[in-house]
């Protein structure tokens, strides 16, 4: 007769043996207790091993779970008494009337942060030098494309001063170039009010000015002496154009914020 005994039963068994031994039995200690082959010594103790990290896992959580007892010189407090209650801080805060002013003052203030000024041993001179000879080629191709679109002497005040004759073709250098570099300036200083207008326009500028200067050499080169309709439609608009956008950066830069305008 073959009598089958139960993991459940030889775990039963060596958990008893383990009580008796204080330990955790070896397998070969299972294999002889038991009367198993290793296969079956094996499994039983490697589940007595887990059983036994699981219960010290649960006294850990345990005693984390307790509060502490010691006080602050080091001995024991009674459960009974109760932990000193933090001190309570009150919040700081400024009296109603300043922080209204405070916020009044920032948000009224629209004055941008003030650029870092440019070090006193950076000498500018350098921009100079190469200004000049930019000019003298800037100048020259503008007025000489004035000339081939319409652009010519006139006398401004007939019967007033008869003697005064003025080239309108320096109208096209002086005024296109200095607002690209007025916008070049508006938008680089870091302003709040009008910068994008500034930053499109002064690409525009230069742009218009690369186009402008392109295609007079190019019309000089091929020996035009009178510039297509399309050319002289858009070299006639420049001055509009740059009285225009000189006047709406002029406002968008001084202009007031609207809190002011409202007082």
């Amino acid at each position: 007769m073959t009598i089958t005994t139960t993991t459940d039963d030889l775990m039963s068994r060596a958990r008893d043996l383990a009580a008796q031994e204080r330990a955790v039995p070896s397998r070969e200690r299972l294999r002889k207790a038991l009367a198993v082959g290793w296969p079956k010594a094996a499994e039983v103790h490697e589940r007595l091993l887990a059983e036994v990290a699981e219960r010290r896992t649960a006294r850990r959580r345990t005693l984390r779970s307790l509060p502490s007892r010691k006080n602050h010189r080091g001995g024991l407090r009674p459960r009974h008494e109760p932990l000193p209650a933090a001190p309570e801080t009150a919040a700081i805060t400024p009296p109603p009337e300043r922080a209204s002013a405070q916020v009044a003052a920032v948000a009224e203030d629209p004055r941008p942060a003030a650029a870092t000024p440019l070090p006193a041993k950076l000498s500018r001179w350098p921009l100079l030098l190469l200004a000049a000879p930019a000019i003298v080629a800037i100048w020259a191709g503008w007025v000489d494309l004035g000339r081939l679109t319409g652009f010519g002497v006139v006398h401004p005040f007939p019967g007033i001063a008869d003697d005064l004759a003025i080239n309108t073709a320096i109208t096209l250098p002086i005024g296109l170039e200095t607002y690209a570099a007025y916008a070049l300036r508006v938008w680089l200083s870091g302003a709040g009010r009008g910068r994008a207008f500034a930053r499109w326009s002064a690409i525009g500028s230069l742009l218009l000015g690369f186009a402008g200067q392109a295609a007079y050499h190019l019309m000089v080169a091929a020996g035009w002496e009178r510039a297509p309709w399309p050319i002289t439609l858009a070299v006639s608009g420049v001055p509009v154009a740059v009285l225009g956008m000189g006047a709406a950066l002029w406002h968008l830069t001084h202009e007031p914020p609207a809190a002011a305008r409202q007082l």
